[in-house]
């Protein structure tokens, strides 16, 4: 898939979200709903708004129709609404009237129990009199006794304002009776309005019973003497009560103090009668009458005083008996709110009352009602608002989206137009540019003298520079684009970085700079990813630290994230110990502590490393050098485009300032981050991190069966180098110690504990030790004749030739020459130990011998219609051994590459007038199926007898470097992609695939 076509899928998708957010936004969803269209059951958002922008549009009717569906939709919910406020109001008042009731009951039931219990109280009282007053003789109850004990047991009879009792005697019993109490019974007063004393007079008419009162408390005890029985209504409630045994309450009647009150009758017995007992042995069997006064409103004050932090309510009581209720609490303005009527009980079921209860205030507003119903309106006319704008809105939303389509296709247009135009412009470009490297190649192949040498170098320089820049600048525009991607292929990063190094040690040498490389042994050896992009980020990090660095070293190293948070000794410090050239640097740690990854894990309480994917494994790649360092005013600015941090910069160090905001952006891609420390004059270090996939096919390093049994000792007095050197000998399988004392290895070497088979020295440590060097190299020359150590001096390439050649002739020291990498070394150690140099290199890069040995004899035809890169192409693969034929279009490629041929391999170039590599390719391979198809059927030519399937390996030559024109190859059934100008380890790599098992190629 080409990063065109992904982009536009992408944009199809975001497109379609868009949509969607549109629809959402206007409402459309609401209305799939509620308007009556006949709509399919799946139905995109796109093909929604165009259906309801067609039905829109292509109804007039419905823009007429819609202004009286809005106003019936008013009309109803204006209705909906009233209802809604009718039926809420109503549900508040029901609440209000169980609410009255359930106060109204309750305060009639309390009165109820209170006045229970003062009867209670009353019947105890009549209990007592007849035991000590009637059963005794003499009493044991007189007046005072009786006011006493009445004044002492009020609080158990909280209703009652007075007792009195009466005794029973008969006609015949009147004169003794008198005569025993010393007074002579009195009539009761006619009237409860008058008086007691108004009325008193003794009863001179004769009568069959008296009923006197001999017993009063002492609020009372004038109505001692007054008999009960004659006044009409006392008469009738003591003759009830006597043939009912129960209490009797009066009609209410005003107290003493003018408040209204009832007298509650009860009857003392001879004896104790049996429940079922007639009303005739009930008369018989009475002896007396005990009656209670009941101040009603006393008693309903009291109620509504304990009732009195609840909500008041008014409350009347009423001697419902007769047909003309008598009040007995309360004013006589009922009003005419809301009335809750309870039933009273008062033991009586001659006589009835009743307890009416009214809130004292005013219902309040049903606001709950009020709001609900105007929300629900104003809701629903929102919602009319709504369609009525959203219809309104469709084709307006429509005609902006065909407007935003139109624009959309004219910015695909412009971006197909501008990855073609960056196509041509980089074939156009790198084309000469082909030309130029290439001849200048082949011009250094020849005899030129010292000068001419240096003016070649300088202009292959200056055009290696020109084709970098336009890589640089291509992959920014590819990053704005948003087409950059990243490969994932297996490959070995400790040979990428040793590629690095071999690509800046001369500048490093010019410089007199050191430069080394340390990978951790916990980074796996084979990794998943795209190897081109991170060789692309190290490069430019490394080129920018030679580039501002004067003295010192620059270093990378790389190491797993876990390995870096839970061992911070990979940190380097500021010492000058403990760096690699002894100078101070940045600390490391700040050019990584705001990444968000460590903060994550730092302030977490469970520091687990465990990346998410099992297979994915995290790197932190470091750069560290001793440069000018960055002014602090200038590192916010360091990742922006063409952004450097001065204006003598690029006249004096050159460059774009396009490097870091283009690795800045790879590393994203990597789902990395990038950050940097820097000093001012001290140096700079830059830290990344990148997401990479283990790779399981490979196993561990594969190690050199040379060095196997064969262990080492490294002198050198700074512990970083050390640990360099240490790395490289360790992926040879070479077994390493560390010194940095040297006089405990020279006592060592006198006891013969322990001899190492190789003895690498620094030079530097060999200069600060002179005194006891040779005295080093001399005891392990005569101690172990003849198999004495070999001794090797590590030198950087500044030092002096003279100053080399002196200590190496002297003492007769192997020389291994700065940067170390794995290849170098194996070639020095093996020089060393007799063996022979089975690796042809020269400083890391693939030597014309190896290449040589892939094409020499090998026919290979090379297509391309422009004459310069045709020899350009013709000449560096004739340099190597091969036997060229030239084709200069793709139609003579075709008729050359007719099977059955003799050529091994074609190199086409891809833009070709009248037919282009692409169809070339197609037709080759047209061909080639046509004959493997004549070979299975058994119809085979003389010329494949030997042949199971005939396939010719084409690659692609080109100096195009889009993504695109990469895939399309590959479509196109190429078998390689070699850019212009041809670099010796890209042909390497591509030829190497067929050319190195013979039976590949046929």
């Amino acid at each position: 898939m080409t990063g065109t076509a992904r982009g536009r899928r992408g944009g199809a998708g975001m497109e379609e979200k868009d949509a969607a957010a549109g629809l959402a936004f206007l409402g459309l969803d609401r209305m799939r709903l509620l308007l009556p269209l006949p709509l399919p059951e799946k139905l995109s958002a796109r093909t929604l708004r165009s259906h309801l922008y067609n039905l829109y549009l292509a109804i007039p009717k419905l823009r007429q129709v819609w202004r009286w569906l809005l106003l019936v939709w008013i009309i109803v919910w204006v209705l909906v609404s009233y209802r809604i406020f009718f039926f809420m109001n109503g549900q508040a008042v029901d609440k209000r009237r169980e609410a009255l009731a359930s106060m109204c009951d309750e305060r009639s039931r309390m009165l109820q129990d209170q006045f229970n219990v003062s009867m209670n109280h009353l019947q105890a009282l009549a209990i007592l009199i007849s035991t000590f007053h009637h059963s005794k003789n003499p009493s044991a109850i007189d007046q005072m006794t009786f006011a006493r004990y009445a004044e002492r047991t009020a609080f158990e009879r909280p209703l009652t304002s007075g007792v009195a009792y009466a005794v029973r005697v008969t006609h015949a019993e009147r004169e003794q009776f008198e005569r025993q109490q010393g007074w002579s019974i009195k009539k009761m007063y006619s009237s409860k309005n008058q008086s007691p004393g108004a009325g008193d007079a003794e009863v001179s008419e004769p009568a069959e019973e008296y009923a006197p009162v001999i017993f009063a408390q002492d609020a009372y005890k004038h109505v001692i003497s007054f008999d009960m029985l004659s006044g009409n209504e006392d008469r009738e409630n003591v003759l009830r009560a006597r043939e009912s045994g129960k209490g009797v309450l009066t009609a209410p009647f005003k107290l003493l103090n003018n408040r209204l009150g009832v007298i509650l009758t009860y009857t003392v017995y001879k004896y104790e009668l049996p429940p079922d007992a007639r009303p005739q042995e009930r008369i018989q069997a009475a002896i007396g009458y005990l009656g209670g006064i009941f101040d009603i409103e006393a008693l309903v004050d009291k109620l509504l005083h304990q009732l009195a932090g609840k909500q008041s309510i008014m409350v009347n009581v009423y001697d419902t008996t007769n047909e003309s209720p008598i009040s007995m609490y309360g004013s006589n303005d009922t009003g005419s709110g809301m009335c809750h009527v309870s039933t009273l009980n008062f033991g009586d079921p001659a006589r009835r009352h009743e307890m009416h209860c009214r809130f004292m205030q005013s219902p309040p507003w049903p606001w709950l009602a009020i709001t609900s119903s105007f929300g629900t309106l104003v809701i629903a006319l929102l919602l009319g608002y709504i369609f009525n704008v959203t219809l309104k809105r469709i084709a307006k939303v429509e005609d902006d989206y065909q407007a935003m389509m139109e624009l959309k296709k004219r910015a695909e247009a412009a971006d197909v137009a501008k990855s073609q135009f960056l196509a041509t412009v980089s074939h156009e470009i790198r084309t000469p540019m082909n030309g130029v490297l290439g001849m200048l190649q082949m011009l250094m192949d020849t005899d030129l003298d010292t000068t001419q040498q240096d003016y070649v170098r300088t202009a292959q320089a200056s055009g290696k520079a020109l084709v970098s820049l336009i890589n640089e600048v291509l992959d920014q525009a590819k990053i704005e684009s948003g087409k950059l991607e990243l490969e994932a292929v297996p490959f070995d990063l400790r040979a990428v970085c040793d590629d690095i190094l071999s690509l800046f040690c001369g500048k490093a040498q010019e410089k007199g700079l050191e430069l080394a490389v340390y990978v951790s042994d916990q980074v796996p050896q084979m990794l998943i990813g795209d190897p081109g992009r991170i060789r692309q980020i190290i490069t430019n990090l490394v080129g920018n630290s030679i580039k501002f660095t004067e003295r010192g070293h620059i270093y990378l190293t790389v190491h797993a994230v876990e390995e870096v948070m839970g061992c911070l000794e990979v940190e380097t410090g500021t010492h000058h110990t403990n760096t690699l050239s002894g100078y101070p640097v940045a600390s490391r740690r700040r050019s990584w502590e705001n990444f968000r990854l460590f903060n994550r894990e730092l302030h977490s309480s469970e520091m687990s490393f465990a990346p998410v994917a099992s297979d994915s494994v995290s790197l932190i790649i470091s750069v560290e050098d001793t440069g000018v360092g960055i002014p602090f005013e200038a590192q916010s600015r360091v990742f922006t485009p063409f952004m450097q941090v001065g204006p003598s910069i690029a006249r004096i160090h050159g460059g774009t300032g396009i490097g870091l905001s283009i690795s800045k952006c790879l590393v994203g891609l990597m789902k990395g981050e990038i950050g940097f420390a820097s000093r001012p004059h001290v140096g700079s270090t830059f830290t990344f991190t990148a997401v990479l996939m283990r790779a399981h096919s490979s196993g561990n390093e594969k190690k050199s069966s040379d060095f196997k049994e064969i262990n080492a000792l490294v002198v050198d007095h700074r512990p970083v180098r050390a640990k360099v050197t240490k790395y490289h000998l360790q992926r040879l399988g070479v077994q390493t110690e560390l010194t940095t004392d040297l006089d405990q290895y020279i006592s060592k070497v006198n006891c013969g504990s322990w001899i190492a088979k190789l003895v690498l020295i620094d030079k530097e440590t060999w200069l600060k030790e002179s005194r006891s060097m040779p005295l080093l190299v001399t005891k392990l020359r005569t101690k172990y004749q003849p198999d004495s150590p070999k001794l090797f001096l590590m030198e950087n390439p500044t030092s002096s030739v003279k100053n080399n050649s002196h200590i190496s002739r002297e003492y007769n020291l192997n020389v291994i020459m700065k940067p170390l990498r794995a290849s170098m070394l194996q070639v020095s150690l093996r020089r060393a130990l007799g063996g022979v140099d089975k690796v042809h290199c020269r400083n890391g890069i693939v030597g014309n011998s190896t290449l040589g040995n892939l094409l020499h004899k090998k026919q290979i035809i090379v297509v391309d219609d422009n004459i310069v890169n045709l020899k350009v192409a013709a000449g560096a693969l004739k340099k190597y051994g091969a036997e060229v034929t030239c084709a200069e279009s793709g139609k003579k490629a075709i008729t050359l590459l007719k099977p059955p041929h003799s050529f091994d391999a074609c190199f086409m170039d891809i833009q070709m007038p009248e037919m282009d590599g692409f169809e070339a390719t197609r037709r080759i391979r047209a061909m080639e199926r046509d004959l493997n198809e004549r070979i299975e059927r058994g119809d085979i030519p003389p010329e494949c007898a030997n042949v199971q399937r005939w396939r010719t390996p084409i690659l692609a030559m080109t100096a195009d470097v889009i993504q695109a024109t990469h895939e399309e190859c590959l479509k196109s059934e190429m078998d390689g992609y070699v850019s212009k100008p041809f670099e010796g380890e890209q042909l390497y790599r591509e030829v190497a695939r067929f050319f190195q098992n013979n039976d590949q190629v046929q």
